[in-house]
């Protein structure tokens, strides 16, 4: 969109080179990494230390996140939420995360927002009660404020959310079902997508009309937003 941010913060390796390094990095080297890419301040990397120490006690728990991707947090959640910051339209107010799980992308957007832009309103859409308790604990631990709503998407009253963020939820047609309540004609969907991103489109065309940008993802050579 021509009224988007300008992703000049994600000028950081191709993505083919930060997968390969996926495996390899320590944590040092994701924090680095997502410090050269994001060029955030020192408080926002101490929050986002406390998020990772919270999550690695609580995910064996309730399995947040892969536990094969735990080690490269920095990365494949941290860096793979806040790249959708910079494609935000740049008068956002309010920030809808729907099935924020542990906390990707609408917990990082939250954490940006307090550096970038406090005014902005982020609500995360959890219905599972123990992982709704983890974005609190986070919230609490890091002394941010967004709004926990512990709902299923379909659920929600009606809204009209500028964003409207979703990782890992459901395919795109069935997000559609769920936003049609909550958007109005200038709302944007965000949508982090895999390898099979064209053939959930194709199906989604069927019943919606959208305009469509696919910006390719820093952090998934296969991945789209």
């Amino acid at each position: 969109r021509d009224d988007a941010c300008s992703p000049d913060a994600c000028s950081g390796e191709t993505e083919a080179t930060t997968q390969e390094k996926d495996s390899l990095m320590t944590s040092d080297d994701g924090q680095n990494t997502f410090q050269n890419t994001m060029n955030v301040s020192r408080e926002t990397i101490e929050r986002l230390k406390i998020y990772e120490s919270l999550l690695l006690k609580w995910n064996p728990a309730i399995n947040l996140v892969g536990q094969s991707t735990i080690s490269q947090v920095w990365i494949r959640h941290f860096l793979d939420s806040a790249q959708l910051w910079n494609l935000r339209p740049k008068n956002t107010k309010t920030w809808l995360d729907l099935g924020s799980g542990g906390g990707f992308p609408g917990l990082i957007v939250a954490i940006l927002a307090v550096e970038y832009d406090p005014s902005l309103s982020v609500t995360l859409v959890e219905s599972d009660a123990r992982k709704a308790s983890f974005l609190l604990k986070v919230s609490q631990e890091t002394g941010i404020t967004p709004k926990i709503a512990i709902e299923r998407a379909e659920k929600l009253p009606p809204a009209a959310a500028d964003v409207i963020s979703a990782r890992a939820l459901a395919p795109v047609s069935k997000i559609f079902e769920y936003v049609t309540r909550l958007s109005n004609d200038n709302t944007i969907c965000l949508l982090s997508k895999g390898e099979n991103h064209e053939s959930e489109l194709t199906e989604a065309r069927k019943n919606w009309k959208f305009e469509l940008q696919k910006i390719p993802s820093i952090t998934d050579v296969n991945g789209v937003i």
